[in-house]
């Protein structure tokens, strides 16, 4: 078993693959960066290849650890549009009240469907009350503005 963006997912058969030089060069020193070994950079890389393909308009930001899909020309990520649109109770209401594209929305939540705990989780963090914030950093200080 494997882990892609905190999934838990088979293995496939394995199979060898040749880079070009360059290829491989790049490859071998995000290896080198990001302590990984080649083959666990190839993974991770064809993933979101395959997610951006499959759901045009979703890019992939962010470092390793933090990396999440966002929704391209809106600044958003991807769990900040579902979090609204469960917000605003309705797709209309959200349209009517921001400058998100319907195509946006419906990409957000097309992705939400194929990739649903991953969305989730990163809703509930950031659903997180103040004082469980303040117990994880407790350096930040909280604005109650609204």
């Amino acid at each position: 078993m494997s882990s892609v963006q905190g999934q838990k997912v088979r293995k496939g058969e394995p199979f060898s693959v040749r880079f070009t030089l360059p290829t491989d060069r790049v490859v071998a020193e995000e290896a080198r960066r990001t302590h990984r070994s080649k083959s666990a950079v190839v993974e991770v890389l064809a993933e979101e290849a395959v997610r951006t393909r499959r759901f045009t308009g979703i890019g992939f930001r962010d470092d390793d650890a933090g990396r999440r899909p966002w929704v391209i020309g809106s600044g958003l990520d991807v769990w900040e549009i579902v979090q609204m649109v469960e917000d605003f109770d309705s797709i209309e209401r959200l349209l009517a009240e921001t400058q998100l594209a319907e195509r946006q929305v419906r990409l957000a939540l097309a992705y939400r469907e194929s990739y649903p705990d991953e969305v989730a989780e990163a809703i509930e963090q950031n659903r997180r009350v103040p004082e469980e914030w303040h117990e994880l950093y407790p350096f930040v200080e909280f604005s109650t503005a609204t």
